[in-house]
């Protein structure tokens, strides 16, 4: 049954792999079921209410790529859109209540759920120059490995410098270079599942340590869901009426159309998906988040995206829906066991040294890109440093956009543009310098 529903021998994998891959990408991602109520709670929403509704969406979202597109990419609230929601749309506005903005959320989804039922987004990735998409694979690759460096103490904030190496004598520090010790020795032995078991040991040697301890328990009983936390879908669009709420909107389709399509598209291409410029069932796999994102509004939570730590798992051998399956069954089983969930979640040593070495997997896609010709290098060149610098993948993609027709017009060439890479790199260009991002 599961051959005949994920193709299993057609994609070289089978079930053991996938279900470790799943795992192995749940672990790196479980942290958003304590992070984005800890965020959304500072925009007054109730903590409990954002722990269901990050699951619902989560769920929901990766259950649609898993049956319907057979992607091995997770879907939940992505990190950034949460903290624009909380502090630039709730907390710059004294007159906008969470409520109003999730019915702003919600609007967002509703459109962009028209968008992906619409040839649209399948043509915008097929008009991504290929450098570009090459690009954005290695960007997210950098970007992966900084939050991996950034969450474990390894690189620190500067006053000066902007970042430094942390303090290696921390027992945090400690920890995660020698899961990181431990992760690259199963990875140059080639062992299977090396990813995972790196992770199972940074744990284990973390629980005999006593850094890693279960002190509320391992299960709790879960929260009841609210409904239509903005009052109803009419109230929602009589909200951003009321409230001028265009610019939000404009903000949340945009952004979270290109941190989905760039992570899909990073994601497919590091796992051999992508068919020359084309990805199979991409119409489906949009839908994936357009509908997670529009359902997690109702539940209240912020807008959802593909997840860059869905690499982690295909990393470890995921090439199917089977893997983000597997996903989506832990994160329902997160609702019960909640405590235990933020105790491993809470310890970024287990996780990070998956990130980090992830990151240096995606890199490998930077030998694609035709560097001898500037014009197709140096836009690139720009997504890949700005998506760590920044900490947004639609803010790199948005440079590589901007940049890619000004310099193919300078040379002439601006006919072998695609008319959409136009379009875009002018919404790029005034989102960048008019709207918050």
């Amino acid at each position: 049954m599961l051959e005949k529903l994920f193709k299993l021998q057609a994609n070289n994998t089978n079930t053991k792999t996938e279900l470790l891959a799943g795992i192995t990408t749940f672990l790196t991602m479980a942290y958003i079921v304590v992070v984005n109520p800890i965020i959304l709670s500072d925009a007054g929403v109730p903590f409990e209410h954002v722990f269901m509704a990050t699951i619902i969406a989560t769920v929901v979202g990766t259950l649609w790529m898993a049956v319907f597109a057979n992607y091995p990419i997770a879907v939940a609230p992505g990190m950034g859109l949460n903290a624009y929601f909380a502090y630039s749309v709730v907390g710059a506005n004294d007159q906008i209540g969470y409520e109003a903005a999730f019915g702003a959320v919600f609007v967002s989804g509703v459109l962009f759920v028209i968008l992906s039922l619409t040839p649209f987004r399948e043509k915008l990735i097929e008009a991504i120059p290929s450098n570009l998409k090459y690009g954005i694979t290695a960007g997210i690759g950098l970007f992966i490995a900084f939050i991996g460096l950034r969450m474990s103490g390894l690189i620190v904030a500067h006053p000066e410098n902007l970042v430094a190496l942390g303090d290696l004598q921390s027992p945090q520090v400690l920890l995660t270079l020698i899961g990181l010790g431990i992760t690259i020795i199963f990875m140059a032995m080639n062992v299977n599942s090396a990813l995972f078991l790196g992770m199972v040991i940074t744990g284990i040697i973390a629980f005999f340590t006593g850094h890693l301890s279960f002190e509320d328990g391992f299960t709790s009983a879960p929260p009841n869901p609210e409904w239509f936390i903005f009052g109803s879908p009419l109230e929602a669009f009589i909200d951003v009426f009321q409230y001028g709420l265009y610019a939000v909107v404009f903000s949340f389709l945009l952004v979270t159309i290109f941190d989905t399509t760039g992570t899909m598209i990073g994601v497919a291409e590091q796992a051999g998906l992508m068919k020359g410029n084309k990805m199979p069932r991409v119409r489906q796999a949009l839908l994936a988040d357009s509908v997670a994102k529009t359902v997690g509004s109702i539940f209240g939570t912020s807008p959802t995206s593909a997840y860059i730590e869905s690499s982690s798992g295909v990393a470890a051998g995921g090439r199917t829906g089977l893997t983000t399956i597997t996903v989506a069954v832990l994160f329902i089983l997160a609702i019960f066991f909640g405590p235990a969930v933020s105790a491993v979640s809470g310890l970024p040593a287990i996780t990070s040294p998956v990130l980090i070495i992830v990151g240096s997997l995606m890199l490998g896609s930077v030998s694609q890109i035709k560097w001898q010709e500037f014009d197709e290098a140096f836009p690139a060149f720009l997504v890949i440093l700005s998506m760590p610098l920044t900490s947004s993948i639609a803010t790199g993609i948005a440079f590589g956009f901007i940049s890619h027709p000004l310099i193919k017009c300078v040379k002439g060439k601006g006919k072998t543009v695609h008319p959409l890479v136009y379009v875009f790199a002018v919404l790029f260009l005034f989102q960048l310098i008019y709207l918050p991002h």
